[in-house]
């Protein structure tokens, strides 16, 4: 059943993108409010800065918009569009010439945001990432993308992206041991 719902957004993103591409500019309402919580949450992560955050979430969209007739449906529109999200948050960070240091929550629900008892491990683990591995954790663990979605998304072979999370997944699960606390979940393996 989820697999059926999966494919009927997915026909029903691909018509509402037809009728923006034929000229239909409202249309891309629907696309906004479909991924407007998934790419702000994704920028939020990178950027560490709700206002950063939600400027960037809309100059991706605009973007978005601007360049929607050259979506081709080989990818998902959702790859598509995080490829966007990802190129446009990794130049506002060299341009500010600033590093990723937080990520809070497994999920972060924007109308409550409590803190967790893991909040400062993750923050820990998270300063010893490079800006790729969190990147790859991000879309691998919270946005549940396979490793060719994340290829597609970051440019990157899908074998390196397997081989990346991995080495990284180990790498936390070592560091996690050592920290004393349990947040293997987070980095299911094989999935």
């Amino acid at each position: 059943m989820e697999k059926l719902n999966t494919n009927n957004q997915n026909a029903d993103i691909n018509l509402v993108i037809e009728q923006v591409q034929a000229g239909d500019k409202q249309a891309y309402t629907h696309i906004i409010r479909r991924y407007q919580q998934q790419i702000f949450l994704y920028c939020y992560y990178l950027l560490k800065n709700q206002e950063e955050a939600e400027d960037a979430a809309q100059e991706i969209f605009i973007k978005g918009l601007e360049h929607i007739r050259q979506f081709v449906p080989t990818v998902s529109f959702s790859a598509w569009l995080y490829k966007i999200a990802q190129n446009h948050c990794t130049d506002l960070l060299k341009r500010n010439a600033r590093t990723f240091k937080s990520f809070i929550q497994y999920k972060l629900n924007l109308k409550q945001q409590p803190i967790h008892e893991y909040t400062n491990l993750i923050h820990e683990l998270l300063d010893q990432l490079t800006l790729k591995d969190r990147q790859i954790l991000l879309l691998r663990s919270l946005e549940d993308y396979n490793y060719e979605e994340i290829a597609t998304i970051m440019g990157l072979k899908s074998s390196t992206i397997r081989k990346r999370y991995e080495r990284l997944r180990k790498k936390l699960i070592n560091y996690n041991e050592k920290g004393g606390k349990q947040i293997e979940h987070s980095f299911k393996p094989g999935r």
